[in-house]
């Protein structure tokens, strides 16, 4: 492994998980695991205006390693909230890397830290230095975690994955802070990431890595526009895009087979979808408001309610797959919780079609809505997260059917064996645990598991969000045959909107808890009418040299207000509003005032 990185140049590590890429970082930082060990080669690191030092040779508790990591190279993790201690607030940690690296008064500290706060596009930073880190947004999280790397003005940054969980407009914000934060302080980067979206927009050079080894390196321009190992090649393919042609499939590096298992209850389910003319999930002014009170329990204030999902009204038809999509905070999730009937809504009514019977899912309670939640799956964004580190694969897929009385051991263990076959996995897992399988292994684990309980509507909540793009090609193509297989419909919730746009028939776009435009997919995405909408897709990194990102376009526009959205489109969301048909069910939402006129 040989790569050289001058100051102030970005270069960027790409490679799929498990390539080699944050073994690198840690290496470069002394902060490898116990069991690892450095058994040739030379780190070379000169700082300015100081000797070169061969990290490889220093040991990582030494007083020269302990005065260059944190201080001269500093890093970002991939995840914020893990990464930050929920104990301590924001102020309080960032200041630690000065209290470690600086003789300077505790006042000093304070200002210090409260600057780099502003200058990290923190808008009230005096708050956020008093602030936890479970009362920001994983965007402000994520500003956090740079303030606190680049404190002591380090000149080298390492930035693994900084913007993997992060919505493509809070993204480009962060991308936009990383680039300017480099150019004020004269630093290099060192970017470790899968999205090719994002090397395109950030990096000089590149280095593929593939299993601990370079397999092609060089200037961005080169490896973009000329690409010659065909492992780099195999990662272009395996990016979904714009330009796609109807019926193309993405094409991963290594293709899943599964067998296609129908489902025992009904015979093709695509016949059954056919008969129906009822939607099968038909939303009515549906509202859900969090409460809460500020400050201390002493606090006498009146409580604030946040209006997470207000007057949404929604027909998803038997076997569609629908797209939603939007920024953090703007009610995707509790959407689908509301739908998977985990929270009560407070007003509004969710009417769910099961093969011609009507349930209306608001009032559903005790054991009838256990007994429903049968007909509805969901997938979940973290799969290590989802996954019960305790249990075996088999006991993971038992689960639900032990929960509902489905069979006795035989059958369910048959059923676990089938369930792995129609993702493309062997019987041989059933006895493995989920720290034992891959990321892309453990997605497809709980897809399985999902569909354990056979379920006519599976909501996909950001399901390759934590994927690198190859296996993320391969449960997208998963996912897009087991639709045409069993005719499940899919409501499928994403910030990346290009993977949106391989898997859906419909997208809806969601702000501030409120839909804003709906339409078919080629509308939404080729011609999008919705400011918002418009906001959406000019962040989009794409990974093509030629079709960078406008960063002072999308940083200074105030895209997410609807008090700065342009006739007819300004008003207020909480303000009467009705939808506009511009085109064949191409619906978007503008002012009633604005309507009469």
């Amino acid at each position: 492994m040989s790569f050289t990185l001058w100051p102030g140049q970005t270069l960027a590590l790409v490679g799929e998980s498990g390539s080699g890429k944050t073994v690198t970082a840690q290496a470069i930082l002394g902060i490898l695991p116990t069991n690892a060990r450095i058994t040739g080669g030379q780190i070379l690191f000169t700082p300015p205006n100081r000797q070169t030092v061969d990290i490889a040779q220093l040991s990582p508790k030494s007083r020269d390693m302990h005065d260059i990591r944190g201080n001269q190279i500093s890093i970002i993790f991939q995840e914020p909230m893990v990464s930050l201690s929920p104990m301590h607030s924001i102020g309080n940690q960032i200041s630690e890397a000065i209290r470690l690296h600086r003789d300077i008064p505790k006042s000093e500290e304070k200002k210090l830290t409260i600057e780099m706060l502003e200058l990290a596009g923190f808008a009230h930073p005096e708050q956020a230095f008093n602030a936890y880190p479970f009362e920001l947004s994983g965007g402000l999280r994520q500003r956090a975690m740079i303030a606190m790397a680049l404190i002591c003005h380090p000149s080298l940054l390492i930035a693994d994955e900084p913007t993997t969980a992060l919505d493509v407009t809070v993204q480009a914000q962060i991308l936009h802070l990383i680039k300017s934060l480099q150019s004020k302080l004269e630093m290099a980067v060192l970017l470790i990431t899968h999205d090719l979206g994002v090397v395109a927009n950030m990096a000089d050079e590149m280095v593929v890595m593939y299993h601990g080894e370079v397999m092609e390196s060089g200037s961005s321009q080169a490896l973009f526009r000329t690409p010659q190992h065909p492992y780099l090649k195999g990662l272009f393919s395996a990016v979904p895009h714009f330009d796609m042609k109807p019926g193309e499939r993405l094409k991963p590096l290594r293709e899943i087979k599964h067998e296609s298992k129908p489902f025992r209850h009904d015979a093709p389910a695509r016949e059954k979808a056919a008969v129906s003319a009822e939607p099968h999930l038909s939303i009515r002014n549906l509202c859900k408001g969090y409460t809460a009170r500020k400050q201390s329990w002493f606090n006498r204030e009146p409580k604030q309610t946040t209006k997470a999902v207000q007057d949404l009204s929604l027909d998803i038809a038997v076997g569609e797959s629908f797209g939603l999509v939007g920024e953090s905070g703007c009610g995707k999730t509790t959407l689908s919780k509301l739908l998977m009937g985990a929270i009560k809504p407070d007003s509004g009514s969710i009417t769910y079609n099961a093969r011609g019977s009507q349930f209306d899912m608001s009032t559903l309670q005790g054991e009838a809505l256990r007994a429903f939640r049968r007909h509805i799956g969901m997938v979940f964004q973290d799969p290590h997260g989802a996954l019960n580190p305790r249990m075996t694969i088999l006991n993971i897929l038992r689960e639900p059917m032990i929960i509902h009385n489905l069979g006795n051991e035989a059958t369910q263990r048959k059923r676990a064996e089938d369930l792995l076959a129609l993702v493309g996995l062997s019987s041989r897992f059933l006895n493995r645990y989920p720290h034992s399988l891959s990321g892309g292994q453990r997605q497809r684990v709980s897809i399985a598991r999902a569909l354990a309980l056979e379920p006519e509507l599976l909501i996909l909540d950001e399901p390759v969000s934590a994927l690198d793009v190859s296996v993320q090609a391969q449960v997208l193509n998963l996912l897009k045959d087991l639709q045409q297989e069993l005719g499940i419909t899919y409501i499928f919730i994403s910030h990346n909107i290009a993977v949106v746009d391989y898997i859906a028939d419909r997208i809806g776009v969601m702000c501030r808890g409120r839909l804003v435009e709906v339409g078919h997919r080629e509308q939404i995405l080729r011609q999008p009418a919705h400011p918002y909408t418009q906001a959406l897709m000019a962040a989009i990194p794409y990974p093509d040299l030629d079709r960078t990102l406008d960063f002072k376009l999308i940083t200074e526009s105030n895209y997410s207000d609807p008090a700065c959205w342009p006739a007819p489109f300004g008003h207020a969301l909480d303000q009467h509003t009705q939808w506009k048909q511009i085109a064949d069910a191409h619906l978007v939402r503008v002012a009633e005032a604005e309507m009469g006129a």
